[in-house]
């Protein structure tokens, strides 16, 4: 892996500025920030992210991971009784490298204690306004339901059989690998139809997930259960994912181990659990919301850039590129 300079002064210059907005936006909101460390005995067990491992004598002969969020350590912040907390720091990511991915960039992750998702959306919104004020800031925001958004783009629901959304896609000349899980082809729809489709002047907040993406978000019953989880994209770039946070650590346990089983049969690494994490759960983790969002493709929205290199100091390349 190598990497080369990537944006020009005017653009370092635009990105100093945003961070700076960045910081007044939570400080005039009394937030707290903090910083936690990047390596950690226990890597992510979530099927869409990779851990990388670093080496570190001092620390012992098992292998650290380099965090992907600085999720966990931040709800142990949370659990000891921090109160509201936001934190801007360079996480890193297996397997990803891209026009919008690299595999270190830099995440805003931000929690508020009491609040809900729906709570927490009004928030990032008011956030990305302020922080893309002027030209580049979005006209309109929308919010849709995943179901709704799925439905209004394919004419299909969540609960939808995959053989029928499956022929869906087809039809629509979209390659469907023979075999997918039926999460897995929700993301093929979502990547290859509905997230091209929503406007290119707003920002869309797609909310109520289906249960089996709840991933760290507690559950909303009703008539359909549904994640209290939602993402932000800016045109068909997604810029952050959020959750009404889960406190129950049982449950939390649950899903972890659900996780790591799905990558023994794919046959991927699997690291350990975070158990401080969920000691802190157990210790009682308060009632909070929480999200995180990708500062360099913020960045490069803001600068009018087709990709997120040109928001970089340095971008990295593959190997020989």
């Amino acid at each position: 892996m190598s990497y080369a300079a990537a944006a020009t002064r005017a653009a370092l210059e635009r990105r100093a500025e945003l961070l700076a907005r960045i910081r007044a936006f939570f400080a005039a909101r009394g937030v707290l920030e903090v910083e936690t460390p990047a390596l950690s005995s226990a890597g992510v067990s979530d099927l869409a992210l990779e851990s990388m491992t670093a080496a570190a004598r001092s620390l012992g002969p098992r292998p650290q991971y380099l965090h992907t969020s600085p999720e966990y350590a931040m709800k142990r912040l949370l659990a000891a009784g921090s109160g509201d907390i936001y934190q801007l720091c360079r996480v890193f990511r297996d397997d990803e490298l891209g026009r919008w991915h690299q595999p270190e960039f830099t995440l805003l992750e931000w929690y508020r204690v009491g609040w809900d998702d729906v709570r927490l959306m009004d928030e990032v919104d008011a956030l990305l306004r302020e922080v893309l004020a002027g030209e580049r800031a979005p006209r309109r925001s929308i919010r849709v339901s995943y179901s709704d958004a799925l439905e209004h783009a394919l004419g299909v629901t969540a609960d939808a059989s995959p053989a029928h959304l499956g022929a869906n896609l087809a039809e629509r000349g979209i390659d469907v690998p023979r075999g997918l899980e039926p999460d897995a082809l929700l993301d093929l729809a979502f990547a290859s139809v509905v997230v091209p489709s929503f406007a290119p002047d707003a920002l869309t907040f797609l909310c109520d997930y289906p249960e089996t993406q709840a991933a760290l978000a507690r559950l909303k019953p009703g008539p359909r259960v549904v994640a209290a989880r939602f993402e932000v994209f800016a045109g068909g770039i997604e810029l952050g994912n959020g959750f009404h946070e889960l406190t129950d650590a049982a449950e939390q346990r649950r899903r972890f181990e659900r996780e790591l089983d799905a990558r023994r049969r794919a046959h991927r690494p699997v690291p350990p659990l975070d158990e401080d994490l969920l000691a802190a759960l157990a210790s009682g983790l308060p009632d909070c919301a929480g999200v995180a969002i990708g500062v360099d493709r913020l960045v490069a929205l803001a600068l009018g850039a087709d990709g997120i290199a040109a928001a970089l100091s340095f971008a990295h390349a593959p190997p020989g590129g």
